[in-house]
């Protein structure tokens, strides 16, 4: 086996608090807290979101003006800055270019792989182009193909597929839930032992 090692991580739970809770609580519309964690079909619940926005009028805009706001959990840079230091390490997100931006910047630009929303003039969001099916776990399936081994880590449904897939994996502050009906997989709270186990399986 190769020796190349390649850490993948999911974004939001993981490195920064969920974008559309956030975006929640900022617009006071409480149906948008949503996320895979509840709803493990990612399309049914995007274009649920949509739906949603749509009703209340609100755009790209007020999203991004929610996600100027929001910082980097506590201790994330430097768990990544640490992580990027030792290994090759890329964030592979069901989020969007147009929301991930901002937050690269705070935590250093590191390497993200993510979708695409489709954006009238006007700012509504009319759709959403996934980059490709599976994203995480055809992501990691990829990188296997080309030689690299490797270790994810993610919190909700739509991670666990690439966790599973690599020669390690864990969850980083999941669900009760998912933490029960997976037991096999290491599940962490802290990024000291968080980036402890990764550095036990390199």
């Amino acid at each position: 086996m190769s020796d190349m090692n390649i850490v993948c991580l999911d974004l939001e739970g993981v490195l920064v608090p969920e974008i559309w809770i956030a975006f929640s609580e900022a617009s006071g519309i409480p149906e948008l807290r949503r996320t895979t964690r509840d709803e493990p079909d990612y399309n049914k619940l995007m274009n649920w979101r949509i739906g949603i926005l749509k009703e209340h009028g609100l755009g790209l805009k007020e999203i991004q003006d929610t996600i100027s706001r929001i910082d980097p959990m506590p201790g994330a840079k430097e768990f990544l800055d640490e992580l990027r230091s030792i290994t090759q390490t890329i964030i592979i997100s069901d989020t969007f270019t147009q929301f991930a931006g901002p937050l690269m910047k705070k935590l250093g630009m590191p390497t993200i792989f993510c979708n695409t929303l489709e954006v009238a003039d006007s700012g509504e969001i009319t759709g959403f182009r996934m980059r490709i099916a599976n994203s995480k776990l055809s992501t990691v399936k990829a990188l296997q193909s080309i030689g690299f081994e490797t270790i994810a880590c993610g919190d909700s449904f739509n991670d666990l597929g690439m966790i599973q897939a690599g020669k390690a994996g864990f969850l980083f502050r999941t669900t009760d839930q998912i933490r029960k009906d997976y037991p096999q997989i290491p599940a962490f709270e802290e990024y000291d032992e968080l980036l402890t186990a990764i550095k036990n399986v390199l």
